[in-house]
């Protein structure tokens, strides 16, 4: 049987969400986190300007017009390759949102014409420039400072010291082969080569700093010798703390302290005292001079409670009010300006007015989704994480009508601060787990439930993660044992028998 093949022309009509480099900088702005949108209105501000800032005192002109033509209008920010149809612009809230009436093309010189220009230049300060001097504030270099690191504070104790020359020049190469805990990371055959001396030479120059040097048991080669440089600096060089690290450590690690006394020939509660003078030495001594980067974390939403009921409020604080230049209003008013010029601040007034329409987006998509957490997890506002219900994506964008992915954007690096503490917005979503009543029950919620468990145990006789799991089947949670050793890994905790203690 044959086949034909025709070839012709047809004409289809089809509605598909076309991603514009406009739309690309409103999704991106939507999933910043405060600190960055902070950034990016300052760049912007930078390269753009037609935006400033609206300082306090200053009289709000909002632009009624539109740069923008209908076509350009800002859809849901959504991931154009998982929906079909365009859905209809989002409003936002009135205190923050430009008119969004006039979007066909305008007449800018026309409108300007009629346009009141009541502009004021602010202080900064609200005092007179006279009050102000500029020589009296300290310079840069007077006001910055840094902590010291763990090889600044050994270098400075090496050229304090009484040391040699040569003491010197081994302590140098020792010190600059350190770990951020303090122990040695070359092999000191190696070392002492660098320092041009022998290995006897270097190693009673390491015994001296290892005396000598603050913090305690820095220099050290392992955790064993960590230890015992900190108990000889103690007067314990002889005790039994020593010998058990010396030799034992394993056992101890282990919490096999009975089989720890049977060895060395002591009682149970001898053991106890030794193990509890080494769990008082510190196995990192650097670890006070790690430079560790400390993470600020500003909430962008705030939910307080009043007269019973969840109040939703943005984090303005801090956040520039921006509108556009005055002046450049009047530039493009002047009908003697060129018309590359005129050209120019188009384009920059429509860049403008979408950076300002996207950030009102971002907050208005903020504002509705976090509300629409706290309609889902109202019982955790009351009661705390053991309350927490397990919550979707697809719940909250099904409640405010908007796509899963604008959520996930929407809660991406946000926080909010609430009565039981400050969240990522990612926090309150997590998967559900099956009770034996048929009620979903929240991973995190199970998790608060474990650790609950262990907090009660009797400290020298924990509890098993069988014995875990075996309670909470008996609160309707029925999880395996495997599953409870995954959540207490999560969370930091060690298993039953490296949580035993001693009476």
């Amino acid at each position: 049987m044959a086949y034909e093949q025709k070839i012709g022309l047809s004409r289809r009509l089809t509605q598909s969400l076309v991603i514009t480099p406009q739309l690309k900088h409103a999704i991106k702005i939507l999933q910043l986190s405060r600190q960055d949108l902070e950034q990016l209105v300052a760049e912007e501000m930078a390269q753009n300007p037609t935006i400033e800032e609206l300082q306090e005192g200053q009289e709000e002109q909002e632009i009624e017009a539109e740069t923008v033509t209908p076509d350009e209008r800002m859809p849901e920010l959504v991931d154009p390759t998982v929906t079909a149809e365009a859905p209809a612009p989002q409003e936002t809230t009135a205190e923050v949102s430009p008119d969004e009436s006039n979007f066909g093309e305008i007449n800018w010189e026309e409108y300007l014409e009629n346009y009141a220009n009541n502009f004021t230049q602010g202080s900064l300060s609200g005092g007179s420039a006279a009050d102000y001097d500029e020589d009296k504030r300290p310079s840069l270099e007077n006001t910055l400072t840094r902590s010291s690191s763990l090889a600044d504070h050994l270098f400075w104790q090496l050229r304090m010291g009484d040391f040699s020359e040569e003491e010197r020049a081994i302590g140098a190469v020792l010190i600059g082969n350190l770990d951020d805990n303090g122990y040695l990371q070359i092999p000191f055959e190696e070392a002492a080569y660098e320092a041009g001396v022998d290995v006897e030479t270097a190693e009673r120059a390491l015994a001296k700093f290892q005396e000598k040097f603050d913090p305690s048991g820095v220099l050290a080669r392992d955790l064993r010798e960590c230890l015992l440089i900190q108990l000889r600096q103690l007067g314990l060089g002889d005790s039994l703390a020593a010998k058990i690290v010396e030799s034992h450590l394993p056992l101890v690690e282990a919490k096999r302290f009975d089989k720890l006394a049977r060895e060395l020939r002591v009682t149970l509660d001898q053991v106890g005292e030794a193990v509890r003078v080494i769990s008082a030495l510190e196995p990192k001594p650097g670890r006070d001079y790690t430079a560790a980067e400390i993470r600020y974390v500003t909430p962008d939403v705030f939910v307080t409670k009043m007269d019973g009921e969840y109040v939703v409020s943005l984090n303005d604080d801090g956040m520039p009010r921006l509108r556009v230049s005055n002046s450049y209003r009047r530039l493009l008013a002047d009908v003697n300006g060129s018309a590359d010029a005129k050209s120019y601040i188009r384009e920059k007034l429509s860049a403008a007015q979408w950076l300002i329409r996207s950030i009102h987006q971002r907050q208005s998509t903020l504002y509705k989704v976090t509300n629409s957490i706290v309609r889902f997890q109202r019982d955790f506002f009351d009661h705390g994480v053991k309350a927490l219900r397990p919550l979707v994506l697809k719940d909250v964008a099904n409640d405010i009508g908007m796509h899963e992915s604008t959520v996930s954007r929407a809660t991406a690096n946000k926080y909010v601060h609430t009565p039981q503490g400050t969240f990522e917005l990612k926090y309150f979503f997590t998967s559900s787990i099956r009770s034996s009543d048929g009620e979903g029950v929240s991973a995190e919620s199970v998790k608060e439930k474990i650790k609950g468990i262990i907090e009660s145990e009797d400290p020298r006789r924990p509890y098993s993660d069988q014995h875990i799991a075996q309670t909470l089947a008996s609160d309707h949670i029925e999880i395996a044992r495997r599953t409870v050793a995954k959540y207490r890994e999560i969370m930091g905790i060690l298993p039953s028998s490296k949580r035993r203690q001693m009476a």
